[in-house]
């Protein structure tokens, strides 16, 4: 796990020295930089397999270089198959192989037949310099984040967004369509970000970037090497299937013990963390690890979440390790919370302390997070046609001069949005389109996913999702929808009839779905909110535009203050005070 930067066309190493610095969190045991006349490319390294060697930029065969953040589970597999000249023992390596196959081989521009060979999650930037082509890929799910900008003709690319403060032409400024979207349906959409002319690669793209005969930078093509897609059969039974759905997860830990540093489990007491502990036994076993340890926080020991997870962990025989979250340390930290989060959320409190716990013993931790996505557990999937009027209520409650081309179904068709329609009545009818829609256009990606990335990184630990293993997600995307949200009793049905098959106990199997941030801290955050209501007030009438919205998201109003604070006034690094008074200051003053 890393964080990789880079400066595609008039490249200054002296921005990428400052980018890898502004990422330092990412990547604290290493860094490095390379160089030519076309394209600066830095990588800050965490390092989890190969520990002696593998730094980077790797530079391979051919004039060809790269810079690579995540993990290749499959990469032995590979390795054993690909006649290559290795330079490392780590696992990045192969994709440089991969790609040098794929070239002698003649395979042209059609870059779905090697990369989609990879297991894993990553992104990277691959220059090959003999055919003047820079490859900007992301794992299928965007598990991990790579975003870009042209800033002065050049092309900046990172794992983060704060990077590009780097550059000194960087002028961020908030976009207010992407912000809309981001109040109504609760995630940023598609390849937007709440910066404008910030975007994201897509998930389960490669893009390929070149120089046109003015040196500047210009985006020749893009292959889709995997999009996502429910493929309901028309039977399952619990009898038949559970096991082997089962089985499916059990694998997708098992790819996920691969390290050589200490791996740890989230443990939060839902359905979800408590499978992956579940499963952990088998898995370790199989893989010929240590088995892990579990980490839990929470407010209190009367909390919900604190007594499911050491009932779970003293039913499997796990070693366990729990925090009680500090009420005046949790408040000092919003700060930090949106500096790491790039967003607006501040109810997530409890990942900080969570991951800062774990970074004291593990470097490496798997967590529960896509198990809603794909097996239909969150509370607006049994009430579609609520959640479409809500959606819609909040759009129309925003200036029509940002709202009418979202409400219009008249977004651009570009680089930014996948579809010219994020209306809700288009993907609200039945849970197939819903979930797809989720999976494809920003909930997972945009939302769970970047939770997780950005607040483990910031205290350089890197957190693994085995519900989206390939192996799981194949099984899982079969389900029919009564296996996932049956009409009578809870929701992730067939996830359940799988967990029966463990050794956990009945009323953990048949827990109902909590939303994590708010069962984790919930009087903690509801202080937090009352103690600030004149703030969220002022900072919903300084956004004109978005008035109404704010008025009843309380949270998001002093979510988007703070963002706008350290991400678009002045960033978190330069600055001496950064108390949560005087970042609202700053925006409403």
């Amino acid at each position: 796990m890393c964080g990789i930067s880079g400066m595609f066309a008039s490249p200054d190493e002296s921005v990428i020295n400052r980018m890898i610095g502004i990422l330092a969190h990412r990547g604290p045991d290493g860094s490095g930089v390379w160089s030519d006349a076309n394209i600066s490319l830095g990588h800050t390294r965490l390092s989890i397999v190969d520990l002696a060697g593998s730094s980077q930029p790797i530079t391979g065969s051919n004039d060809c270089v790269i810079i690579v953040n995540g993990e290749i589970y499959n990469h032995l597999q590979l390795r054993d198959k690909l006649n290559y000249q290795w330079r490392t023992g780590g696992d990045s390596e192969v994709i440089l192989a991969l790609y040098h196959d794929f070239k002698m081989k003649g395979g042209g521009d059609n870059h779905k037949t090697w990369i989609s060979k990879l297991n894993g999650m990553f992104s990277f930037a691959l220059w090959d310099a003999k055919h003047g082509e820079l490859i900007l890929a992301r794992d299928s799910l965007g598990i991990k984040p790579l975003v870009r900008s042209i800033v002065d003709g050049s092309l900046l690319f990172a794992s983060e967004i704060k990077a590009f403060h780097a550059h000194e032409s960087y002028t961020p400024a908030l976009d207010e369509v992407s912000l809309a979207l981001r109040l109504a349906w609760e995630y940023t959409m598609d390849a937007s970000t709440l910066i404008a002319d910030v975007h994201q690669v897509r998930p389960g793209t490669a893009e390929v970037w070149r120089l046109d005969s003015m040196s500047q930078p210009y985006l020749d093509s893009v292959t889709n090497f995997e999009r996502q897609k429910l493929n309901p059969q028309h039977s399952w039974s619990p009898g038949d299937d559970a096991s082997r759905l089962l089985e499916s997860f059990t694998v997708s830990v098992q790819e996920r013990l691969m390290a050589d540093v200490p791996v740890g489990i989230v443990l939060s007491g839902g359905l979800d963390s408590s499978l992956v502990a579940a499963v952990a036994s088998e898995a370790a076993g199989r893989e010929g690890q240590p088995v892990p340890a579990c980490w839990t926080v929470a407010e209190s020991e009367d909390n919900p979440d604190w007594i499911a997870a050491e009932e779970v962990a003293k039913s499997l025989d796990l070693v366990h390790h729990q925090k009680i979250m500090n009420d005046e340390i949790f408040i000092k930290d919003i700060p930090k919370l949106s500096w790491y989060g790039e967003d607006l959320d501040v109810s997530v409190l409890f990942f900080q302390p969570l991951f800062q716990e774990m970074r004291k013993q593990v470097k490496v931790g798997l967590c529960g997070q896509g198990a809603d996505e794909i097996h239909a557990g969150y509370p607006r999937y049994k009430s579609l046609g609520k959640h479409r009027q809500l959606v819609l209520e909040r759009l129309k409650s925003i200036n029509s001069s940002i709202s009418d081309k979202i409400i219009a179904k008249q977004l651009p068709t570009n680089e930014c949005y996948f579809d010219n329609s994020l209306h809700p009545e288009d993907y609200t009818n039945n849970l197939e389109d819903m979930l797809n829609f989720e999976l494809e256009r920003g909930q997972l990606s945009n939302f769970q996913l970047r939770l997780v990335d950005r607040h483990s990184m910031a205290h350089s630990l890197e957190v693994r999702v085995p519900f989206l293993g390939k192996f799981h997600r194949e099984q899982a995307y079969r389900l029919p929808k009564e296996w996932r949200l049956p009409n009578v009793g809870l929701e992730k049905a067939a996830l359940r009839s799988a967990a029966r098959l463990t050794g956990l106990p009945s009323h953990i199997t048949d827990r109902p779905k909590l939303p994590a941030g708010t069962a984790t801290s919930p009087n903690q955050l509801k202080s937090f909110l009352s103690e600030y209501s004149n703030y969220s007030q002022e900072l919903a009438n300084h956004y004109s535009n978005f008035t109404r919205v704010l008025q009843k998201q309380p949270d998001m109003a002093l979510g988007l203050g703070l963002f706008e604070a350290l991400h678009i006034i002045e960033p978190h690094h330069r600055r001496q005070n950064y108390s949560i008074e005087s970042l609202i200051e700053e925006v409403i003053s």
